[in-house]
């Protein structure tokens, strides 16, 4: 990931701390419309899951610059995810739907460059994920 793409992400993280909550309840409204499939791995959610999300990925983009502040917490979602079978095919379809919930939420803030940067910023995210939870499977 470019300090660019990073810039524009922590740009974002004040947008994401008002607005998280609604991003995250669009989100889930969005994958378990297109991807059915996907509700099965959250069937034993809390109810205020879209808060946990909201809160992850605020974090996310206030710390892009400082991952190594993210390292608990990254730990603790892919403990999470192997626990409710979580695989790497479903990174696509979480992606998609919260590149969406994105857009729908900020309207003309989701320009072209913000969304081009949270694209990748997902995709880095999702590889860091996949390749941690690879290994706790292989584990088990």
């Amino acid at each position: 990931m470019n300090e660019t793409t990073k810039a524009i992400i922590k740009s974002t993280a004040p947008v994401l701390k008002e607005h998280g909550e609604s991003i995250t309840t669009e989100m889930y409204k969005v994958l378990f419309s297109k991807y059915p499939q996907t509700q099965e791995l959250f069937k034993d959610a809390t109810a205020d899951q879209h808060k946990k999300l909201a809160n992850a990925v605020y974090a996310y983009a206030a710390n892009i610059d400082k991952l190594e502040n993210l390292s608990k917490g990254i730990e603790k979602m892919a403990t999470v995810h192997v626990k409710t079978n979580v695989r790497p095919e479903h990174y696509p379809m979480v992606g998609d739907a919260l590149l969406q919930a994105i857009k729908i939420v900020l309207g003309e803030g989701a320009t072209e460059e913000v969304m081009s940067a949270w694209e990748e910023a997902y995709g880095f995210l999702a590889e860091v994920l996949i390749a941690r939870e690879k290994e706790m499977y292989s584990s088990i």
